[in-house]
């Protein structure tokens, strides 16, 4: 750990600014899954994001940032030095040698914050708040923290060990939580009536406008991960729009072809698919491939949510289609184009890197779904996972939350809300004043009638 003095003034702005973005993302993620939701279920589903902000913050500071970043103990956890943040002020950490030590452990919270938020999108419209909040605490304790050792914090399967590469988070966040959301899809089960249900999205505009801020929110997420307001900053920066921009083309092809219409929820699902892709790769690769990671990227995670339906289960809105499949496809990727030309501290692609990308691939995969399945079984057993049949039938706002995302009677004005958002008290309500209006009709008719 270096003295104070190394410290340089816009490296440390470029990381702050980035730990922001990266931020940012979350409450992106929220609308961007609350729109796909039906609107029973917004609020709900909105606020699993929100919870995580605060509830990995605090484990972090606790303990999850000291087992990620601590002193390496046999390649496998960090030490206990930063319990607490003890220890983490001012002088820089040897993975950020130009920032202070607490800007480098915030911008690393914020990776932590969003990762088991991205899993919440498998179980979406079905479970309860209080488990939720249980599984995200135990979660990113026990699944995050050492998988981010053993990648960045000195452990076995990142530089020091094997030489698997992961600039930003292909590995540690999208295919972790990928495989930890497929653990909680199948856990949990499906929805009530699903697949026969109208499950369609509620709010596309939302959707859209939460792919925008977390395509705007990831250039912190991967140029930050430079550490330092440099070349390689601004070449990662490039290589994650590129990506994404490649796989809104590689989605809508495809959608196109096979369904006759380019959606716009396709547009916005295909760029996340392609910032997942990028990510592994964004430091380490020049524009062309960035741009065919991010085509690449698209088109396998198109054909991955296509094949949910015949698989058979219930990924409500696509995190293992987009964050395990595009996380596996740029991890590899990254073996296939990395060029040490880009990024000295890397390496060049080849078929050794490659292997390399499976092995760690291959530990994430298994790690993360089987250490979730027990953490769900666990929480399940003491607190309660998935809601009630009748509170998912009614929506989990009310249940869960008691408030409703959308006012349907506002002013003095009676305004009729979609059948499908209705609780069984609306319905009645309506069915009444339907028949009474109806009937008042009828007599209105009748009078006139006698009066002619």
């Amino acid at each position: 750990m270096g003295p104070a003095s190394v410290i340089d003034t816009g490296d440390t702005a470029w990381v702050l600014g980035a730990a922001a973005l990266v931020l940012f993302m979350t409450p992106g993620l929220a609308l961007f899954y609350g729109g796909l939701v039906r609107s029973k279920n917004v609020l709900g589903t909105m606020m699993q994001s929100v919870a995580a902000v605060a509830m990995v913050s605090v484990v972090w500071l606790l303990a999850g940032y000291t087992l990620a970043f601590g002193p390496d103990a046999g390649g496998v956890i960090g030490g206990l030095d930063y319990v607490g943040f003890g220890g983490v002020g001012a002088a820089p950490h040897a993975l950020a040698p130009t920032v202070p030590h607490t800007a480098f452990a915030v911008f690393q919270l914020m990776f932590a914050v969003i990762t088991p938020a991205l899993i919440a999108g498998a179980f979406a419209e079905r479970v309860r708040f209080g488990g939720y909040v249980a599984f995200v605490a135990l979660w990113s304790l026990l699944v995050y923290s050492p998988l981010a050792h053993w990648v960045w914090g000195g452990g076995f399967l990142g530089v020091d060990g094997i030489g698997a590469l992961d600039f930003a988070g292909g590995t540690v966040v999208h295919i972790s939580a990928g495989a930890a959301a497929l653990a909680a899809a199948l856990f949990v089960g499906k929805r009530r009536g699903y697949p026969r249900g109208n499950f369609a999205p509620h709010n596309v505009p939302m959707v859209v406008l939460g792919a925008g801020i977390l395509w705007f929110g990831w250039f912190g997420f991967n140029a930050g991960s430079a550490l330092g307001a440099n070349g390689l900053a601004s070449s990662a920066l490039l290589a994650t729009h590129l990506g994404a921009a490649g796989a809104l083309i590689g989605w809508l092809v495809p959608e196109r072809i096979r369904h006759g219409k380019a959606t716009a929820v396709g547009g916005a699902t295909g760029a996340v698919a392609g910032l997942v892709a990028i990510t592994p790769a964004a430091g380490f690769v020049r524009p062309i491939p960035a741009l065919l990671i991010g085509v690449v990227g698209g088109a396998v995670c198109f054909a991955a949510v296509e094949l949910k339906s015949r698989l058979g289960y219930d990924d409500s809105l696509d995190a293992v289609g987009v964050h395990m499949v595009g996380g596996v496809a740029g991890a590899l990727l990254t073996g296939v184009f990395a060029s040490l030309a880009v990024n000295p501290a890397g390496a060049d692609g080849g078929l050794l890197q490659v292997v390399r990308q499976g092995a760690a691939i291959g530990v994430a995969l298994v790690f993360s779904f089987a250490a979730t399945w027990v953490i769900l079984l666990v929480v399940d057993r003491v607190l309660g996972f998935r809601v009630r049949p009748d509170a998912e039938d009614e929506g989990v706002d009310i249940a869960e939350h008691g408030e409703s995302a959308y006012a349907f009677r506002e002013h003095g004005r009676s305004v009729t809300p979609p059948v499908a958002a209705m609780t069984e008290e609306e319905l009645a309500a309506m069915r009444e004043r339907v028949v009474l209006e109806a009937t008042a009709r009828v007599l209105e008719a009748m009078t006139s009638s006698a009066d002619n």
